[in-house]
Order: C-alpha cells, then structure tokens, then sequence
C-alpha cells in the first residue's frame, strides 16, 4: 500500500483556514478591516487608472513594438485591479466585487496616487510616468509578498514578476531618450520635471499604513524612499539626464483629493456600465 503524500506547510495553512461547513475548496472570507480596505483600494485604483492611461496609446504609440508593450503593461494593470479590488469587496462584505467598484464609485471615492492620473502627454512623458511609478511599485510589491495577509500576500508575488518588466521597460527608454538626440534629451526631461512633484505622495505615511505595517500587513510608504531614490540615480547617469530637484511635493489622491484629470477619465472609462447598468458579457 502506497504510503500517504507529506503534508506541506501551505496545505496546513489551507486546513486552518477552511471553513466548518459548505464548499471545502472556498476560501476562507476576510476579516473585515477597515484599514484594509482602503489600502487595497489604493493598490487597485492604482493600477486601474494607469491602466486606463496606457490604454489609450492604443494605435499611437511611435512604433508597433512599443505600442504592444504599453498594451500589455496596460492588461498587467487591469489584471492588478482586478484582483486588489476584488479582495477590497470582500473584505468590505456589502455585495460589491472587483466591477462595482472600478465602475460603480465617484470621483471622490478613488484613492489612486495622482501620478497615474495625469495625462499622457507626449512618448517621453508617458515614459517618465511609467519609470517613476514602477520603480516605486516594484519596491512596494516586493514588500508585500511578504505581507501577514496571505491573500495580499499572494496577489503581490505574481505581480511582482510583472511590474520588474515595467520597471526594466520603462528604465531602458528613459536611457535610450536620454541619451539619444537632442530632442529626445530635452523632452525626457521635461516629461520627468512634468511629475517629480507627485512622487512626494508616493512615499508619504499615514495612520492608515501605519495601522497595517503594526500587523506586518503593508510596509510604510516611507521605507521604501532610499531603493526608489536610488534606482532613480542610477538609471538617470547611464541616461546623462539632471536630477531633478524635488519641489513642493502635491499630494490629495490618497484622501479623495484629485486632479481635474480624474473625472475627465472616469467619465470614459465608467461610461458604458453607467448607461447600460443590466448589460453582461
């Protein structure tokens, strides 16, 4: 008789957290937590509005290479949301999934950074975006596959695989703009100039993440400053770009607090679940 498979540490993980009775095979639902909450909420909306951003280079991009990878970084982020919002519902337990909150909520109610909601401008802007908010993203994710929330936890080691191809992505056009002609030089730096004011907000803490890093559940944004600030200075020597000077940092997105940006966006992109609200496919 054939001796019975070990048991591994994740199917005893598995085992404490199944519930008493129903489907054996359904997760275990999450405590309701308010900080959580809201913080998946800003992992989601996140990457649901850049998504959004990337999207409508569709068919414009300077070349077909480069317009396939802004798509794919694009459906990464979609993908991101999905899931980070779809784990928000159910800690927040009030019928509401991954659709009702992307397409269901006001402006107000989004709690997205307000660098992924600015415009995309022209190629060298959309790239310093992109550099900016991966670098820091990567570093963040990289923390949160190590989160005390399994769930949390698991969303960010899958998507960290993905974000370090942004990062690397995004990190050799920055070079290949920077130190290519002149034009391309002066428009990168404008496109970096263009958003150094919102990276302040990247990194700012608050009681909410302070609330969740006592839990071991999130880092605090402000610990992840040095990596970022570094791999930052590294990419803009091999890119003979300035670094740039940090000015008063902006910040509001966190707290509901957005740019005119935002509702422009929102009123594309909710636009068909708004007006056709039973449709399904």
């Amino acid at each position: 008789m054939p001796s019975l498979p070990t048991i591994q540490p994740e199917d005893v993980v598995t085992a404490e957290n199944a519930r008493d009775s129903g489907n054996f095979g359904t997760p275990a639902a999450v405590e309701w937590h308010p900080a959580l909450y809201d913080y998946l909420l800003r992992l989601g909306d996140d990457s649901l509005i850049l998504a959004q951003r990337m999207t409508e280079w569709c068919g414009h991009a300077p070349a077909l290479e480069i317009d396939l990878s802004l798509a794919n970084i694009g459906l990464d982020l979609i993908g991101q949301a999905t899931l980070f919002l779809n784990l928000a519902g159910e800690v927040e337990n009030a019928g509401r999934d991954g659709d009702a909150l992307a397409f269901r909520r006001d402006v107000l109610a989004f709690r997205n950074c307000l660098l992924v909601e600015q415009p995309n401008g022209d190629f060298a802007q959309t790239i310093a975006r992109q550099f900016l908010f991966s670098t820091y993203q990567l570093a963040l994710f990289e923390k949160l596959a190590t989160s005390t929330e399994p769930r949390l936890a698991e969303i960010a080691s899958k998507a960290v695989k993905e974000v370090r191809y942004h990062a690397e992505l995004s990190a050799d056009w920055v070079i290949r703009l920077g130190d290519g002609t002149e034009e391309s030089h002066n428009r990168m730096i404008v496109g970096l100039d263009w958003f150094w004011r919102f990276v302040d907000e990247l990194f700012s803490s608050d009681p909410i993440e302070e609330t969740l890093a006592g839990d071991g559940i999130a880092p605090l944004s402000s610990t992840l400053r040095a990596s970022f600030d570094a791999k930052v200075k590294d990419v803009l020597k091999v890119a003979t770009l300035p670094q740039p000077e940090y000015p008063r940092g902006i910040r509001g997105g966190r707290s509901g607090h957005h740019s005119e940006h935002l509702g422009h966006l929102l009123a594309t992109m909710q636009y068909v679940p708004r007006t056709y609200p039973d449709a399904v496919w």
